[in-house]
């Protein structure tokens, strides 16, 4: 009996044949793990979730599959006591963003006000008097007491929302913690009856 001689080409054909399954196997695995776990089926998430372009999610077969586990996601009954931690987290970092971007914004403002008020103040002793130039100081005196103030208080906004992202991570690792354990449990359970 003779050996076929394989050409390059068809060798790589039956390679990109043989990945190209796997990476439709593992789509597959991780739509079904989404819906397992009640995490919302979307081709992006999909993509994400299995690393594959997002070309693949769409291509025939797999779009179908994800199409019809998202059906069945959407008349499944929502459960009462699941809840997305991973939304608080995004909400609450997103907020903490937020703060951390309108602070740096607040600091530039104050720092180019300073230096206006400190050109403006040069400017104003060569042309005002004892008197005007007191009065203005003292304004310009409380508008910095209160930009300081506004700085204050987004600063302890910062901190709050850090503290409360701590504890939304913290309450996130008990749920996976418990969730293990009764994962570990249920099939204990299982393997001994």
């Amino acid at each position: 009996m003779m050996a076929t001689t394989r050409t390059p080409g068809e060798v790589l054909r039956k390679a990109r044949r043989k990945d190209s399954r796997a990476k439709r196997a593992k789509v597959a695995a991780v739509v079904d793990t989404m819906l397992t776990r009640g995490d919302p089926i979307t081709f992006a998430g999909v993509t994400r979730a299995a690393g594959v372009s997002s070309w693949l999610v769409y291509a025939d077969g797999v779009r179908e599959h994800i199409e019809t586990a998202r059906t069945r996601q959407q008349r499944q009954p929502a459960r009462a006591t699941q809840t997305h931690p991973r939304a608080d987290v995004a909400s609450l970092q997103t907020d903490l963003e937020l703060t951390r971007a309108d602070n740096a914004r607040l600091r530039t403002e104050l720092s180019q006000a300073r230096a206006a008020v400190q050109r403006q103040l040069g400017q104003q002793l060569d042309q005002l008097g004892s008197a005007d130039l007191t009065a203005r100081v003292e304004e310009l005196t409380r508008q910095n007491r209160e930009l300081r103030s506004e700085v204050g208080g987004l600063n302890r906004a910062d901190t709050d929302l850090e503290q409360r992202l701590a504890e939304t991570d913290e309450d996130l690792n008990a749920v996976r913690t418990s969730l293990r354990r009764m994962m570990r449990s249920d099939n204990q359970r299982g393997g001994i009856g």
